[in-house]
């Protein structure tokens, strides 16, 4: 199955944008009232001489729609000069219409009076007029590169009593400022600048579906800001999300991801940075715009910065625009970039499939909403061990249909799925694919256990449950035995996974096989690990939610998650083009349309580390040299070209 690698087009021509979300250090959001050419014009050019490209800039709506049916011609006369100096740094821009929130705090103009955002006829007509005027005033600008129509519009525009907005009111709203945009003359590439924070990414509805909107816009738009109990997850979760974001099937582009260094140490800021780049480019996201270009200590009195003060430091420069690490790592991933011809490459195809349920996404009668934590969590802990194991994985979306390309099927405790899915994947093992499912009860005590139809049938086994009882885990450890060879697993082999989770889903699966060939037992002789042949393929059971385990355990990465992986990888026949027998560096391909293939080695070791990859061909560095080992600094990536 082809993985999402679509990039922002203009004129036919891929973009790859590389920035900054921009707030000059004379006024953050109040920067126009203190407008200062010269200032914006140094601030530019660090920024261009560290490689970046673009800014991602704002109309900070109270100031630019002093009433209904003006704009500020002096503050529209201040971002014309804007623009002119990006052209005259050789940069571009991405104008942002509605800004009314901003780093901890919402704005309105004074004449807003309360109406609601969404719904009200009025206001929503004013909302499309200021885009439709801003859009007459700049389409034509060389320097715009695209346009956004807010700034993470589902924190501003909720209803007072409500967290969310229905969706049909918000898809409309977005229809019609889309519509504005395109009426103004704009031709180039729009989103929403919403954060792709919809229930389709995150399992939360906050009525800004990303599958209904991103058939309006030309690329989605992920503000990634998620914190992690372990380092591994934390590293890989604006991957995850960007490849969650694909489901519009759209190019994503990390619109907006960062950190302030009041939180965290310079050199863990960097290390950080690195990570988040490389990450994300590898789980899809083709366009990187951090946040943000500058330090605000002088600001300190003026909010937002004085109620959050931490927000005054997410800058990739400090208050005299000197780069910090965050700027540093930037400019090295822009080289990178050129030395790839990143805007020709694209990610190598999948064979694995991560299969994403419709309950994630959608809400069925009688399903609960406190479900879907678990499927977003154990499908991120399933996508670090896919990494950790250089496995290439797709997903899947069971509201998409089954992908009849893949040769492996991933479904990591997965609890719900729906009748006629299930029926397709039985069908595809006939077929010769390998279906992995592991067990869990859920972590909710309504309709604990699983809603799986057949599971006896599928997996050649007879389920030994009590009703609504579950099999509770006493062991802080549970240690899988092979007592048959599985893929690279030999006879003989343990694999250990701590246990952790609620009274609910800290249980397991007694099963009596039916069929089924126990391929490993745990500690006290249960089969911990089954398959069955069915036509072609197997169907392999795991009793125990290992991923549930590791998503609800602090430090944990790498567990002998990624050691199963790679064993059903082999099992199922799915050739790693690349394999690093360390978990802590993993490995992923990129390709050149001319057919060169470039390898990415990212390594989540706090020290040094040198490995010796695996690979078909022939390595080589980037300047030509042959090599055997590559030698990674601490979290470092290499790029090594592969030669057959």
């Amino acid at each position: 199955m082809r993985r999402n690698s679509a990039k922002v087009t203009v004129a036919g021509q891929p973009q790859v944008w590389l920035g900054a979300n921009f707030w000059s250090r004379t006024g953050g959001p109040l920067m126009w009232r203190n407008y200062s050419p010269e200032v914006v014009r140094d601030e530019l050019r660090v920024l261009h001489d560290h490689g970046l490209r673009q800014t991602r800039s704002f109309f900070y709506w109270p100031d630019f729609m002093p009433t209904p049916d003006a704009v500020d011609e002096q503050k529209v006369a201040h971002y014309q000069d804007f623009l002119d100096a990006h052209t005259e740094t050789g940069m571009t821009s991405i104008p942002t219409f509605l800004v009314g929130h901003m780093s901890g705090d919402n704005w309105d103009p004074g004449w807003r009076g309360g109406r609601d955002l969404y719904a009200d006829v009025w206001l929503v007509s004013r909302q499309a007029w200021f885009v439709q005027r801003m859009t007459e005033r700049f389409a034509g600008h060389p320097a715009v590169a695209g346009w956004l129509l807010s700034n993470e519009m589902p924190i501003y525009g909720r209803l007072r009593h409500e967290p969310t907005a229905p969706t049909e009111q918000v898809s409309a709203w977005a229809q019609l400022m889309v519509q504005a945009v395109r009426a103004g003359g704009g031709t180039q590439p729009v989103s929403l600048g919403d954060g792709a924070w919809g229930i389709e990414v995150t399992g939360v509805d906050n009525g800004f579906s990303v599958r209904e909107t991103g058939a309006m816009v030309d690329f989605v738009g992920p503000h990634v800001y998620r914190i992690d109990s372990d380092p591994v997850r934390q590293h890989l979760i604006a991957a995850f999300v960007c490849e969650l974001s694909a489901v519009a099937d759209k190019p994503v582009v990390l619109e907006e991801f960062g950190l302030s260094s009041d939180q965290v140490s310079p050199e863990n800021a960097g290390h950080y940075y690195r990570q988040t780049l490389h990450n994300s480019l590898l789980g899809g996201s083709t366009g990187w715009v951090a946040w943000n270009n500058t330090d605000y200590d002088d600001l300190i009195g003026q909010g937002p910065y004085s109620h959050h003060p931490f927000e005054m430091h997410f800058g990739i420069t400090d208050r005299t625009g000197a780069p910090k690490p965050p700027l540093r790592e930037l400019a090295a991933f822009a080289e990178v970039l050129d030395q790839v011809d990143f805007a020709r490459c694209e990610r190598s195809d999948a064979r694995a499939s991560l299969l994403v349920t419709e309950y994630l996404e959608r809400g069925y009668p009688f399903t609960q909403d406190d479900d879907r934590p678990l499927i977003f969590d154990t499908l991120h802990q399933a996508y670090v061990a896919a990494r950790e194991a250089d496995l290439p994985v797709g997903f899947t979306r069971e509201r998409d249909g089954v992908d009849a390309d893949c040769d492996l099927y991933l479904l990591p405790c997965v609890k719900q799925i729906q009748g006629p899915t299930w029926q397709r994947l039985r069908e595809r093992v006939a077929e010769g694919a390998v279906l992995y499912l592991s067990y869990t009860a859920g972590e909710v005590g309504h309709h604990r256990q699983p809603w799986i139809p057949y599971f006896d049938e599928t997996f050649g086994v007879r389920k030994q449950i009590t009703y609504g009882v579950v099999d509770e885990v006493a062991d802080e450890e549970v240690v899988f035995t092979f007592v048959e060879d599985f893929g690279g697993i030999e006879a003989g082999a343990a694999l250990r996974f701590r246990v952790s989770g609620n009274e609910h889903s800290r249980s397991f699966l007694p099963v009596v096989p039916d069929g089924a060939e126990v391929v490993a037992t745990d500690a006290h002789g249960n089969p911990a690990l089954l398959r069955r042949a069915t036509g072609e393929g197997l169907a392999v059971l795991c009793t125990y939610p290992v991923e549930l385990f590791a998503a609800r355990t602090t430090r944990v990465n790498p567990d002998h998650s990624h050691r199963l992986y790679a064993a059903l990888a082999d099992v199922a026949g799915v050739a790693r083009e690349v394999v690093v027998d360390d978990p802590k560096v993993f490995a992923d391909v990129l390709v050149h349309e001319d057919g060169r293939r470039f390898a990415w080695l990212v390594s989540q070791h706090a020290e040094g580390a040198t490995v010796a990859p695996r690979t078909a061909g022939a390595l080589r560095s980037l300047s030509g040299d042959p090599l055997s080992e590559v030698t990674l600094a601490p979290f470092g990536v290499e790029v090594v070209e592969l030669k057959s």
